[in-house]
């Protein structure tokens, strides 16, 4: 058997919850197919939407396709339109960090993939957080970088 994916009409998931400027839709093809250690996503972008906020992993390196119409891509280095067929990588740490918006007039879509690392850290420079990925939703959480502690605070003997 073949584990494929048509993406030519995909089923895509639009949260209620995400804000304005972040409203995407997303159809997560890894675990449809069986992946466990990698990860594809194909995002509809409508004009002035974005993936999600300006941020970097700590532990996966990212792709992105342009499949349709062209995205903007804000990187450290610069902000620049990436049009379809044209493919970018995202290293890990800060200079991978990394937004996918749709600046245009009409949909954008694109495919992302990565390797799947947990427990994992994502940076957000933009607002100052760190979120924290174990793969339990219930020990996952989203902390302001201002919020650390020292090594040892709160620990008794």
């Amino acid at each position: 058997m073949i584990r494929r994916a048509d993406l030519s009409d995909p089923s895509l998931t639009w949260s209620a919850d995400d804000p304005d400027g972040f409203r995407s839709g997303g159809f997560r093809i890894g675990p449809g197919l069986g992946a466990t250690r990698t990860g594809a996503s194909l995002y509809e972008l409508p004009p002035g939407q974005s993936v999600c906020p300006y941020h970097y992993e700590y532990g996966e390196e990212e792709w992105l396709l342009v499949l349709e119409g062209r995205a903007t891509v804000r990187t450290p280095d610069e902000t620049a339109d990436v049009g379809p067929l044209e493919i970018v990588f995202f290293p890990t740490g800060p200079e991978g960090a990394h937004e996918i918006r749709n600046d245009g007039d009409s949909r954008v879509r694109v495919l992302m993939w990565s390797n799947v690392v947990l427990p994992t850290a994502t940076a957000y420079p933009d607002s100052g957080k760190v979120g924290v990925y174990t793969g339990d939703e219930a020990e996952d959480g989203m902390f302001p970088r201002s919020s650390g502690v020292e090594y040892f605070e709160g620990e008794e003997r």
